[in-house]
Parts: structure tokens; C-alpha cells; sequence
């Protein structure tokens, strides 16, 4: 499976692993994680993305009691974010859902992850909204000492548009060097928007969160739907391999989180790879999710 560089001294799998629903799973046991986690490694899918609401603030928890004395986390690469804050979990007396990109906020959540995981550091460390209170200086400043620390190699964010990205990264030494947005078929603006433009221009690696449409992808008889079936049918494969090769066919070197806990579906995550998917073809894939022939 291909890399994407991250910085030049770290790279992620083309395809991560996303811990989303992991808690909802019917099985939440070490070994069953485990086989999750072996099962992408068997595909040379290195990247596991987690985040500390996932859950309720229990799904890094969950990841870190597989990863115990399993020697597993020398062969991965983690993802985490912050700034979400829900009256949950370790936040009983919270009365509404807000963002916090305040210095403490940003570093106390990171130690949260770094102890519910069992890890000294992680790969990444992603804000996760664009939060209407932000001091990019100070949360800026807050990144950077992390990366001084070695909490975290790298530091990026989620959901940002470009205005957000530039004004953070005014404030920083460090690169951030991710932006990860939602993008599929069914959530496609960001092909035009100037989101993805962004990151190609300035070397920002796009991870797509909910590559799937959240399932919606999968079901139904829309015209989305009938395209994916008749280039799955021309390829031998299946529909969600088609929706994801779409997105890694694109030059920005876009990283899906795909995110599941069927077993059989995490084994099957690299058949997108098997799909040829040339430029007629993803504008038929395109077009259907326009609705329309383009201009």
C-alpha cells in the first residue's frame, strides 16, 4: 500500500483506520480490538485515528487496553484530537456542548489521551473545530510546546477552511500538516470550494472523514448508488471500494478513515486499491453526485 508523507521524517498509510463508533461494538474486548488492529496491519494500514470524545471519552480507553503489552503501537501510527467538549463522561457539570482551544484545555486533553492510551506521544494531535473563541496565538502556542515536548510528532486540525488554517498557522512555529474534512461522494464541495486546492498548494495532507457518506453510499437507488454499482459490476468488486478509490484516485493524496467494527469489512478496506479508476470514470462517478454533467 502506498504512503502518504507527513513530514519527512513520518509518513501515513493510504487508507487510516477511524475508532469513530469503537465503543458500540458488540465485542470491546482487548483481543477483539486486536484483531481489528492485525487485520489493517495485514493490509499495510499502519494509521489509527481516535479522538478523546469518541465515545463519550471512552474509545481511547478501549484502544489502549488492546495495545497493552501487545507491542502493537511500535507499528502504528496514532491520531487523536481536542477541542470538543460535551456534558459527558469526565464533564458532568458541563451545561452545554462547546469548543475549547484554551492552552490548558489543549494540553490537559492531550495527557487525558496519552493515559487512556497507555503511549508517552502521539503521531498527531488534531484540533478538532474551529472554535469562534480561538487565540491563535495562544492555542498556537500551546501546539508548539506539545511538539517541543514530544506529546506529539505533529500537529494539524479538523474541519478547518482555509482562513481558519492560515490564521492558526500565523501563529506557529510548527507546520500543521493535516486538515482532516469531511469528503465523499455525497459531501463533495470541497473539490471546488478552494478546501482541497488549499492543501495541495501549501503541502497540507486532506484526510476524509465519513468517506462513505455515513452509509448512505451503500443504500438506496439513487443515482449515486446505480454508478457505484455499475463500476463495481465492471471491476468485479463491491460499491464501497469504488466510493473509496474515488477519493485516493484525486492528486491531493487524500487519506480516507474508514471506519467499521465488522471485522470482514476492515479485512476487505484494501480492495479499493483493486479498482482501476480512470479520469472518465470518476467523472461518471462525478456526475452522479452532481446530478448533472459538469459545465
Amino acid at each position: 500500500m502506498k504512503r502518504i508523507d507527513i513530514t519527512e521524517d513520518l509518513s501515513f498509510s493510504q487508507i487510516a483506520y477511524g475508532m469513530w463508533r469503537l465503543d458500540e461494538a458488540d465485542d470491546t474486548s482487548p483481543k477483539a480490538v486486536q484483531a481489528k488492529i492485525e487485520a489493517c496491519l495485514e493490509q499495510s494500514i499502519t494509521t489509527i485515528d481516535q479522538a478523546d470524545i469518541y465515545g463519550g471519552y471512552v474509545a481511547e480507553g478501549i484502544l489502549g487496553a488492546a495495545l497493552k503489552g501487545t507491542g502493537l503501537r511500535d507499528r502504528i501510527e496514532l491520531v487523536t484530537k481536542c477541542d470538543i467538549v460535551i456534558p459527558s463522561g469526565r464533564f458532568p457539570d458541563v451545561r452545554v456542548k462547546h469548543y475549547d482551544t484554551s492552552p490548558e484545555y489543549i494540553t490537559a486533553s492531550l495527557e487525558r489521551s496519552l493515559a487512556e492510551m497507555g503511549v508517552d506521544h502521539v503521531d498527531l494531535l488534531l484540533i478538532h473545530r474551529p472554535d469562534p473563541l480561538m487565540d491563535h496565538e495562544a492555542t498556537g502556542r500551546a501546539l508548539d510546546d506539545l511538539v517541543a515536548a514530544g506529546k506529539t510528532r505533529t500537529v494539524g486540525v479538523s474541519n478547518f477552511r482555509p482562513w481558519d488554517f492560515s490564521l492558526l498557522q500565523s501563529a506557529m512555529e510548527s507546520d500543521l500538516v493535516v486538515n482532516q474534512i469531511e469528503l465523499s461522494l455525497k459531501e463533495h464541495a470541497a473539490f471546488v470550494n478552494g478546501d482541497l486546492a488549499f492543501c495541495q498548494e501549501n503541502e497540507i495532507v486532506p484526510m476524509a472523514w465519513s468517506p462513505l457518506g455515513g452509509g448512505d453510499l451503500m443504500t438506496g437507488t439513487g443515482a449515486v448508488q446505480k454508478a457505484l454499482a455499475a463500476v463495481a459490476a465492471r471491476n468485479g468488486s463491491y460499491s464501497a471500494a469504488v466510493a473509496i478509490a474515488w477519493l485516493l484516485a484525486h492528486p491531493a493524496g487524500i487519506i480516507p478513515v474508514l471506519g467499521t467494527n465488522n471485522i470482514s469489512r476492515v479485512k476487505g478496506f484494501s480492495d479499493a486499491l483493486k479498482v482501476d479508476m480512470d479520469r472518465q470514470t470518476w467523472f461518471e462517478l462525478y456526475t452522479a453526485a452532481l446530478g448533472r454533467e459538469v459545465d
